[in-house]
């Protein structure tokens, strides 16, 4: 809950809190402080009390909307944790072609996983998870095989390891963009991925 709210809330109580004031007690107040002050009628007493409740029913309506709007903006530790487990699952056995004249061993196929990553859990957030938030940071540096991500989302406490191993599998030739014919074929090195997702930091 935020600060904001937290404010909103407290000032609708306070306002309900001013509406049960009896009007005796407000007569002799206001006549302690100015005994010349006129006489405060029956109805316009009602007429106050009618405008702080209403005020505080607005105040209280705005505080249960910022808390939906929080709650659409932020993951919890429930949604994350069924969406990186959807994402997992996702990933684990997927495929992709690397960058022209890269070979098997090149690490930098990796560069665009975290992406990857962070969009496939986006995309599992089940409910009135947002579909945004999520980071995938590289835990350390990619090797040729291998690559973990440290996962984390706005508003969750949990975070997640999830840990990445690339196979290559060959090549797939395709004609480069703007070419024409068999001279202007290039060769893509395929892979595939193996993807398990541990509890906790890397």
């Amino acid at each position: 809950m935020t600060g904001t709210t937290v404010v909103t809330f407290v000032l609708a109580g306070l306002l309900l809190l001013m509406a049960c004031v009896p009007a005796d007690r407000v007569r002799a107040w206001r006549a302690a402080r100015r005994p010349d002050a006129p006489e405060v009628s029956g109805a316009a007493f009602a007429v106050g009390r009618l405008l702080l409740a209403a005020m505080a029913v607005l105040g209280v309506v705005t505080g249960f909307r910022g808390l939906a709007v929080q709650d659409d903006a932020e993951w919890s530790d429930e949604e994350l944790t069924s969406a990186v487990e959807g994402a997992t699952g996702s990933l684990d056995g997927s495929s992709a072609t690397g960058l022209p004249g890269q070979g098997p061993e090149a690490a930098g196929d990796f560069d665009g996983f975290a992406l990857r990553v962070e969009e496939e859990i986006a995309a599992h957030g089940a409910g009135d998870a947002p579909r945004f938030g999520v980071d995938a940071e590289p835990a350390d540096d990619p090797t040729a095989n291998r690559a973990r991500y440290a996962v984390s989302a706005r508003g969750a406490t949990v975070t997640f390891c999830m840990h990445v191993t690339r196979t290559h599998t060959g090549y797939t030739e395709t004609v480069a963009p703007g070419g024409l014919g068999e001279s202007s074929k290039v060769r893509l090195p395929t892979f595939s991925y193996a993807v398990r997702t541990s509890p906790g930091t890397c």
